[in-house]
């Protein structure tokens, strides 16, 4: 019986790297690394070689790729953005000829826990979203591990999550086991929040955890423990809090990846939906707050006012637009902090450039914590540290209490600076490893290490000329590699020149390669040198980075009161350039706008490449709502006159005075809104399983079970997607529910085409008929897209339709069905009396002299 052929033998190094990736979660891609390289092996290589486009080889059977060190971040970016996990396995010892090199798994890079700066936009947060769901309701905890932003919070309704969640979007999920197959199950019985959820997480990485580790006491300890603390009163939670389980499965989840816990987290804070302007997925989408209808931040409503010159600033913006407080004193103080910075144009413009050499310091110092280092992010601290002396001499000359809350923020950093000044070359290396970071003469023995670098490197300079001269072989010379040291190489048509005293060391195909005692002796003391050397600059890099970690919570602090000062001269250059107003914010329930416009729009006319800004101008408008007076507003209208840019506009207004910002208004009275609904647009998600009016349904459902008479509703076409009468029945219902039979309701806009709609104020006591303005002139509309009192007359969606290019036969035939239909008579509609010829055959048309006459000047 023949024998089965023996497994070949496995080496320790393979050994080494199975032992590793046996410990790895499912689907990880681990990075090992071999010298100059990270390899992958076996099914690693297959799929690293797919995901980042880079070669596949094999050696002795087992596949392999691989890429080199100095590149890896590169690489491991384009792996995080296929969703892939990334481990790393490096060598933590020297390697030594003959020796196994020990080696270590030393991260595991998710998309949810990068760091790196290549790796994260600087612009955005990234956070990992941990959730959970039980009989008290639904559970988060969210963290951004560059950053430190740490946040939990619970509801009994998934509804007053999703307003956060969706504004966040997390870059990964961890949730317990099973719970996403038990959401879909939920999805499936007809929940749209579900639906929403999913939706959100769809494609997004996700990992499931074992239970327990989101159960509340066990994370409990695991935050505490994070924090370095005894308890989390100092941060206004229970220990009781019920999200703490996801906010401990998600400090589990992130120790495991860093193979540390992480250094960098000092806080954490409850969101509350309580204590937020709310804005529903569908708001978010459908009034463009992050992302256009393209889904592009170009066109968004962030993108228009984000005037910031910093990525904390950046990121502060987002979260501003993210969970707009209805604290309505720190609305105020912003409002005060932007007017104070309008007032001093000069001292605007001076910040401003001093700020776009302010480095990211909250996240330099998360890499600092989590034991990511090298030399140019101490440079990055070393350059802030240079203007905030300027900064707060500027600051200074701005009159006015509110800024002050700013600048007593900003610390000053002397010593500090001074340290990194002395210590720190101008030109900073990558990596610390390629020497070459600490100032000559800040460290004494430095110094003396370096010059014995030197002056041996000289020595050899010299031994090669004498040694020329001695041998009378010019093409002699003095060279090394990593292999064999260093040499002195022959050509072998001068091998006959040679001396005795030369020792052989290696042969090649044109030379031969020699050494000599003394030459052997000198390798040693160069090699001694530069390890002590490279051993007291890595030892006096640490003593900088200890002095800086020292000093860490004032820099956290200094660093988000400059975030805050480049948003508020942000919206400072905004309000002077586009001649915003400071809105009057209040407890009542009115909203007046005094020639409001939108702020997106308005910007897109003036700024248009096609001409339009030198055509047209936006025209504001005005709106007055009240819960408890005039409450709905109905407009009609005919298409493209503007009443979805109207109704869009009053809401993007009301979220602007409620982030603390100047608004695009000559004055503006709002009374604080708990929450913004919209319900415009239609687009069909068929992914989903739903179609048009299916969504419509869901959204307006959605508002109708949560408004409350503090909340502002936009609608547009409500009832469009079904039959006419089906439809306008529904908005009919929708309107009364709005208005309903108590003294006030929520403040409503409300578009319709449905002109039957506009009788309802005869018993309906708030609500308002207005409608856009059009002329009309020989047939024709001219759109003043000015809303005023009274309903439209009628719809003009002929006349829109010739707008549209539609054939002439086929609007005036459509102007007769129209004539048919609105007159009294009930008999059926005739057949056309002349058919419409074929669109492939182009009709001759015989022109009038008049035309002729027209055409021949050109």
């Amino acid at each position: 019986m023949a024998k089965a052929p023996a497994k070949p033998k496995t080496t320790p190094m393979m050994e080494q790297y199975a032992e590793v990736k046996r410990g790895l979660p499912c689907g990880t891609l681990l990075l090992f690394r071999l010298g100059d390289f990270y390899e992958m092996f076996n099914e690693d290589a297959r799929e690293g070689a797919r995901v980042l486009g880079i070669t596949l080889t094999q050696r002795q059977g087992t596949p392999m790729a691989g890429i080199p060190y100095h590149a890896a971040e590169s690489y491991i970016g384009k792996a995080l953005a296929a969703g892939r996990k990334v481990a790393i396995c490096d060598q933590v010892e020297t390697p030594r000829p003959g020796k196994l090199v020990k080696r270590s798994l030393t991260r595991i890079i998710t998309p949810g826990t990068a760091i790196e700066s290549s790796q994260v936009e600087a612009d955005v947060n990234r956070f990992i979203l941990a959730l959970d769901r039980d009989k008290l309701g639904w559970h988060a905890a969210w963290m951004d591990l560059s950053t430190a932003d740490f946040v939990v919070s619970s509801d009994h309704n998934l509804s007053g999550l999703l307003p956060i969640l969706t504004a966040i979007q997390p870059s990964e999920l961890i949730v317990p086991e099973h719970r996403l197959d038990e959401w879909k199950s939920m999805a499936e019985e007809d929940s749209p929040d579900i639906g929403d959820l999913l939706h959100l997480l769809q494609d997004r990485p996700a990992t499931e955890l074992p239970g327990f580790h989101f159960e509340p006491a066990e994370g409990a300890r695991g935050v505490t423990e994070a924090l370095k603390v005894l308890n989390l009163e100092g941060f206004g939670l229970d220990d009781a809090h019920p999200a703490l389980g996801a906010a401990g499965a998600l400090v589990h989840y992130v120790t495991e990846n860093l193979c540390a816990r992480p250094e960098n987290l000092r806080r954490i804070r409850e969101y509350s939906s309580d204590k937020s302007l709310l804005l529903d997925p569908a708001t978010l989408r459908n009034l463009e707050i992050f992302n256009s209808a393209s889904n592009t931040r170009d066109g968004s409503l962030a993108a228009a006012i984000d005037q910031t010159v910093t990525a904390a600033g950046a990121r502060l913006l987002n979260h501003c637009l993210s969970s707009p407080p209805l604290d309505i004193g720190e609305l105020r103080r912003r409002q005060a902090c932007v007017g104070e910075l309008i007032d001093c144009p000069g001292e605007t413009r001076r910040l401003r450039e001093h700020l776009q050499s302010v480095r990211d310091i909250p996240r330099i110092l998360g890499r600092l914590q989590n034991r990511l280092r090298n030399p140019r992010e101490l440079g990055g601290i070393r350059e802030t540290l240079r203007r905030i002396p300027e900064i707060r001499t500027t600051l200074d000359n701005i009159a006015g209490s509110s800024i002050e809350s700013v600048r007593t923020r900003v610390s000053d950093f002397p010593e500090l600076r001074e340290l990194l000044d002395r210590a720190l070359r101008d030109e900073l290396p990558a990596q610390l490893n390629d020497g070459g970071v600490i100032r000559q003469g800040y460290d004494g023995e430095l110094d003396r290490l370096l010059s014995l670098t030197s002056d041996n490197k000289s020595w050899l300079a010299e031994l090669e000329r004498t040694e020329q001269e001695r041998t009378g072989i010019k093409k002699l010379r003095v060279r090394f590699n990593n292999a064999f040291g260093y040499y002195i190489e022959v050509t072998k048509a001068n091998l006959h020149l040679v001396p005795e005293n030369y020792i052989r060391k290696q042969t090649t195909v044109n030379a031969e390669r020699f050494y000599t005692e003394e030459l052997k002796q000198k390798e040693k003391e160069i090699f001694h040198a530069e390890e002590n050397a490279k051993a007291r600059e890595m030892e006096l890099f640490a003593g900088l980075v200890d002095a800086v970690l020292a000093e860490e919570a004032r820099l956290r602090e200094t660093a988000s009161a400059l975030a805050e000062l480049d948003l508020f001269l942000g919206w400072a250059v905004l309000a002077r350039e586009w001649n915003y107003c400071r809105p009057e914010l209040h407890e009542g329930t009115g909203l007046e706008i005094r020639e409001g416009r939108h702020p997106v729009v308005e910007q897109t006319i003036r700024r248009s490449p096609s001409g339009l800004a030198g055509s047209f101008a936006f025209v504001p408008n005005d709106t007055s709502l009240d819960a408890a007076g005039e409450q709905i507003m109905l407009i009609t209208g005919p298409n493209m006159a503007g009443k979805s840019t109207y109704i869009r506009q009053v809401a993007l207004i009301t979220l602007l005075a409620q982030i603390g910002s100047w608004v695009p208004a000559t004055e503006c009275r709002i009374g604080l809104v708990d929450r913004i609904f919209s319900r415009v647009g239609a687009s069909d998600e068929l992914s989903r399983g739903n179609s048009t009016f299916m969504v419509e349904m869901n959204e307006t459902a959605n508002i109708l079970n949560n408004a409350t008479a503090r909340s502002l509703i936009i609608l547009d076409e409500i009832g469009r997607g079904t039959s006419t009468y089906d439809g306008l029945s529904i908005a009919w219902a929708v309107v009364e529910n709005l208005h309903g039979s108590g003294g006030s309701g929520p403040r409503t806009l409300f578009a319709t085409h449905y002109h039957e709609l506009t009788q309802l104020d005869r018993y309906l006591e708030r609500l308002r008929n207005y409608s856009v303005s059009v002329k009309e002139w020989n047939d024709e509309i001219v759109f003043v897209r000015q809303v005023i009192p009274g309903p439209a007359d009628r719809s003009y969606g002929i006349q829109v339709a010739r707008l549209a290019g539609l054939p002439l036969p086929v609007i005036d035939r459509a102007k007769e069905i129209l004539e048919k239909l609105e007159s009294d008579d009930t008999t059926p509609i005739s057949a056309p009396a002349q058919t419409l010829p074929s669109p492939k055959h182009k009709p001759s048309v015989k022109k009038a002299k008049s035309d002729d006459n027209q055409l021949s000047l050109f």
